[in-house]
């Protein structure tokens, strides 16, 4: 695995300060434990933003992309905002059981901490997903597209991220990306659809749209950009790192623009 559950706690304890509440989200599926990684910020509030990465990985692979990077930026995000003050609560989560046989099913990490938000009385006015964030090329046409006529909307070169969402939230996701801009000088493009366009859909927001959430990914376009993904060479080597960087502070920026509205 890129991550375990144990490790992920002992790195957030590391870099987070007392101020902050990390705890284990501890549930059963198919008579074993699963447990998600929560790090509490801000005070306890009805409306809550999340930022979570799934810390599994698909048959054993390196996962260096999928989705270590996102687990990486997770922590960093955590370090960035521990001296910070907010008006209003931030959970950073590390979720299990994203991948197959768990992925779009109720047991995924992430569908347990949407419904217990949901069954706490809380809402949730934003969710980013960091879903693969380390992958780039400068390579004329290294971009692909789920849907073919995307290619005429959106750069053919992977030098990008993305931020992938539902049409109803359009609004929002144009001011987080424009937050991000402001954040980095990393290209920052989004794309709101239905949930049926393929690859919308595609992680661990899905599961707070099922419970009437805002979703979105931060992504960097997995399978459609890194021909590495879920397979062996997905390799830590291969990740961008002064990319990813750029990804977390604008998303660092984005919560903390959010968390004081």
């Amino acid at each position: 695995k890129p991550f375990s559950a144990s490790t992920a706690t002992n790195s957030t304890k590391n870099e987070i300060t007392p101020s902050s509440d990390v705890s284990f989200q501890s549930f059963r599926v198919d008579g074993e434990e699963y447990r998600n990684v929560i790090a509490k910020f801000g005070p306890d509030t009805a409306d809550v933003i999340v930022i979570g990465a799934h810390y599994d990985s698909f048959d054993e692979l390196p996962a260096a992309d999928d989705n270590a990077s996102g687990v990486a930026g997770l922590i960093e995000v955590a370090r960035l905002l521990s001296n910070r003050q907010m008006k209003r609560r931030v959970e950073l989560v590390g979720y299990t059981l994203e991948e197959p046989p768990y992925f779009r099913t109720e047991h995924m990490g992430s569908a347990v901490h949407a419904r217990a938000l949901k069954a706490a009385g809380k809402s949730v006015s934003l969710m980013l997903s960091l879903e693969c964030i380390g992958y780039f090329s400068d390579a004329p046409n290294s971009q692909a597209f789920p849907v073919s006529a995307l290619g005429a909307l959106y750069p053919t070169t992977g030098d990008f991220i993305a931020l992938v969402g539902h049409y109803r939230d359009g609004a929002l996701a144009q001011r987080v990306r424009e937050t991000m801009r402001r954040a980095t000088a990393l290209p920052v493009h989004s794309i709101n659809a239905p949930g049926f366009v393929a690859g919308i859909d595609f992680s661990d927001h899905l599961n707070y749209w099922n419970e009437g959430f805002v979703g979105m990914m931060v992504t960097d376009t997995a399978f459609t950009r890194n021909k590495n993904y879920h397979t062996e060479d997905d390799t830590p080597e291969k990740l961008d790192y002064r990319r990813m960087a750029d990804v977390v502070r604008g998303v660092t920026a984005a919560v903390l623009a959010e968390a004081a509205r």
